[in-house]
């Protein structure tokens, strides 16, 4: 990963790339291209150049399209070429032309990327874990916008913004994003769950997925069993646990058999009768003895049968640890600001949904090089300051000698260590206060008509 990333930072200051090129090389983004490239000839925006100014634009504190621009006029300046124009419809134009396979194609490449140089102490049990979460973000209040991603149905018309769902699945060992779905706030097929189900494909027998109850269905473990990924997931409330039932394996450890529930509307019969009739599952109790936490006994649900392999203290660790789905979560949209979207319709969201998350995997993917440098895991260490370190040092990493700075940014990113808090807790309120403006209940141009009368 170190010497990649150097290689990489070599090879954009030779060619004089913008500095995102030291991230994501102008190779990959013209494979991912291929044929498509050719709508760019002749244009200053190429696929390289776009793509860069769009990954600048979402890893910036500004976040607008002028500023984004603004860094590129600087770069041409400093290449002692024409710059461009200030104005921002050519940079937008461009962007509208990023068809949304190419864009994804980008993010599952950047997702995977670390996964074949990952350390095996990174590894659980050697194997690849996948968390799983699902979050919503918001867009501007457009007719294209609402129609495709309709606001709350309890909101009036013009006081609410559109909602996109999402759910993503995070490398638990890297922490990139190896794959994301979204869909409509509400409606059938909208939950998390469905969504996760579009991203079957990209399962690989021997994966581990590790998730919330909300994913904790017959179907959707059966299913996944079937295509030999196992799961470790929260048991939903509603089902009963009784451990003086089933096989024994140890205290608060035992193996259950579920048995197939009807076939749901949304299955076909052929997926239905595919299934098989039992599904044996393990559940085990973890009792959580800290101060201060709100819950106290959890139960777990796994595929993972074999208790010598996989004792109950291990599996408890692991599912500790899902709570990085909601760190990784809040770093994408707190960090980098992707929880209010800018694009004005739906497919310019979605591929600055999509440009987020690739931002996200290349400081990730960073991060990972700087761990392995400095001896360290790749959780332990703060993500906004990989952001901030990213943005300060990338500029002179590519105007200076390569291998000094390269060495000097991934040894600034790891020493930026997230604090080892086991036992702290916050209670859920707001200290500061917001400023007492009435909501807003109807349309805005309502409240300017009454105003000017």
């Amino acid at each position: 990963m170190v010497g990649e990333l150097r290689a990489a930072a070599d090879r954009a200051r030779r060619d004089d790339s913008l500095c995102f090129a030291a991230l994501l090389s102008e190779e990959s983004i013209t494979a991912a291209f291929t044929a498509a490239s050719a709508a760019w000839l002749g244009y200053l925006f190429t696929p390289a150049i776009t793509v860069w100014v769009f990954l600048s634009q979402c890893l910036s504190a500004d976040h607008s399209c002028r500023d984004a621009v603004g860094r590129l006029i600087t770069w041409l300046i400093a290449r002692g070429q024409t710059p461009c124009a200030p104005e921002t419809g050519a940079y937008c134009m461009a962007r509208d032309k990023l068809p949304e396979a190419v864009v994804r194609q980008l993010l599952r490449e950047t997702g995977r990327a670390p996964e074949g140089k990952t350390p095996p102490e990174w590894l659980w049990h050697q194997r690849r874990v996948l968390i799983g979460d699902g979050t919503t973000v918001t867009m501007p209040d457009t007719p294209e916008n609402q129609q495709e991603y309709p606001q709350l149905k309890a909101q009036a018309a013009g006081c609410g913004f559109p909602i996109v769902r999402m759910v993503v699945l995070f490398s638990l060992a890297v922490g990139t994003v190896i794959e994301a779905a979204m869909g409509k706030y509400e409606g059938k097929r909208t939950g998390e769950n469905s969504l996760l189900r579009t991203l079957q494909d990209q399962l690989e027998p021997g994966d581990l997925l590790l998730l919330d109850r909300y994913f904790s269905g017959w179907f959707d473990l059966a299913s996944w069993k079937k295509r030999g990924v196992d799961s470790v997931v929260r048991k939903h409330q509603l089902r009963a646990t009784d451990f003086r039932t089933g096989r024994r394996l140890g205290h608060d450890d035992h193996l259950v058999v579920w048995r197939q529930p009807k076939r749901p509307t949304w299955m076909t019969p052929e997926e239905y009768d595919a299934l098989p009739d039992t599904l044996t599952l393990r559940e085990v109790r973890i009792r959580v003895t800290q101060p201060g936490f709100r819950t106290k006994v959890i139960l777990v649900v796994t595929t993972l049968l074999n208790a010598v392999e996989y004792s109950a203290d291990e599996i408890a660790q692991l599912y500790r640890r899902r709570w990085e789905a909601e760190l990784n979560l809040r770093s994408l949209k707190i960090v980098l600001q992707m929880d209010q979207l800018r694009c004005l319709t739906p497919h310019r969201v979605r591929n600055e949904i999509h440009m987020h998350l690739i931002a996200y995997n290349l400081i990730r993917n960073v991060m990972a090089a700087a761990a392995q440098a400095a001896g360290r895991m790749p959780w332990t260490i703060s993500f906004k300051g990989a952001l901030q370190a990213l943005n300060n040092m990338l500029p002179l990493v590519l105007a200076m000698t390569a291998d000094e700075w390269c060495a000097q940014l991934l040894r600034m990113i790891a020493a930026d260590e997230v604090g080892n808090r086991p036992d702290r807790y916050e209670p859920r309120v707001k200290k500061r206060r917001p400023k007492k403006y009435p909501l807003l209940r109807e349309p805005r141009q309502n409240y300017r008509t009454r105003m000017a009368a």
